[in-house]
């Protein structure tokens, strides 16, 4: 079976599988359910807004398959999508996510509602919605992860992305570059402080949903902001990754595990997104779109940053690596 007709397949199997567990298990719970139900919850941990119960079946249900057709139309529209390891992760990754976030999100709904009188006294929601971010993590592994077996169709490097830079014996030099996106940093430090301050508000006396949603919203600006700025530095130790504001954290990568590096024009449609994306062994760090600097390791698997003035990291790099092969002589 082909590679793309295989994918095709799983996807298509996992999307029907999805889409009659939106609809199938409302419908088997309907009699326990009012009309309308409860869809939307205040700070307070109080349901503040309803829709009729085939109104909110059907909207569920559609925008997962809008979702999951958004993911088959660009697999079906580009040849080369699925060759690509990055991109074939990264579809993976939306719907497997995407598949238990929204199962995940029913369940709670169905839970809060079952055996209500009516939707204005259904229970309220606490630590149980945590379950849909869990399915959305959980998904989004096991969806990469699954969908990483098979080729990784990569251009070979050019020489000019896998050339050196002229170092006299005994010389040494540092490369450092670092990028940041201005829209991550705003939208992870608002999300931060709207998170701790509505742990305040618990903390005065909020409902247990309050601790919910301040966990939550500081759990994910907290990843904005680390993952909103990267800096990576060059020397003969290797290469450090350091990520956010305050460099923490960071990665050290020796020279004896790098193999060679170069540079690859990478963009967040092509390999699922912002941050960090991917699995071990092959992790792209997509902070904007445009050239990454990418580090191929001796096992075989790589690591690439979106960051400027890659080519000349890369130059620097090899000519490290070569000199670390060569023995203490050369440096």
């Amino acid at each position: 079976m082909g590679l793309r007709v295989r994918f095709l397949s799983i996807s298509a199997g996992w999307t029907a599988l999805v889409t009659v567990a939106l609809i199938a298990v409302p419908l088997a719970l309907r009699d326990r359910l009012p009309d309308p139900i409860a869809t939307h919850w205040g700070a307070a941990g109080a349901p503040d807004n309803s829709m009729p119960f085939s109104v909110a079946l059907l909207f569920q249900a559609g925008l997962w398959v809008l979702l999951a057709g958004g993911a088959w139309s660009a697999a079906l529209t580009s040849a080369s999508l699925l060759r690509r390891r990055s991109s074939r992760m990264g579809l993976g990754a939306l719907l497997g996510g995407a598949g238990l976030f929204f199962l995940g999100l029913q369940g709670v709904t169905l839970a809060a509602n079952l055996d209500a009188p009516d939707w204005e006294r259904a229970a309220e929601l606490g630590w149980s919605t945590l379950l849909a971010v869990a399915g959305l993590l959980l998904g989004g592994w096991l969806g990469a992860l699954a969908a990483r077996p098979g080729p990784d169709d990569r251009p070979e490097p050019s020489a000019v992305r896998t050339r050196r830079l002229p170092l006299r014996p005994g010389q040494r030099a540092v490369w450092v570059s670092s990028v940041s996106s201005g829209a991550l940093t705003v939208l992870g430090g608002s999300l931060l402080a709207v998170g701790l301050g509505l742990a305040v508000l618990a903390l005065v006396g909020g409902g247990g949903v309050l601790w919910t949603t301040a966990a939550i919203m500081s759990f994910v600006g907290l990843l904005g902001a680390t993952f909103s700025s990267v800096r990576v530095q060059i020397t003969e130790e290797g290469v450090v990754v350091f990520y956010g504001p305050f460099r923490l954290p960071r990665r050290h990568i020796p020279l004896e595990r790098v193999e060679r590096a170069w540079t690859e024009e990478r963009f967040p449609a092509g390999v699922g997104g912002w941050g960090v994306r991917g699995l071990p062994g092959a992790v792209t760090v997509m902070i904007r779109g445009g050239e990454c600097l990418v580090v191929g390791y001796v096992s075989g698997g790589s690591l690439a940053v979106s960051i400027d003035d890659a080519e000349n990291g890369a130059a620097l790099l090899n000519t490290l690596v070569d000199r670390a092969a060569t023995g203490p002589s050369a440096r």
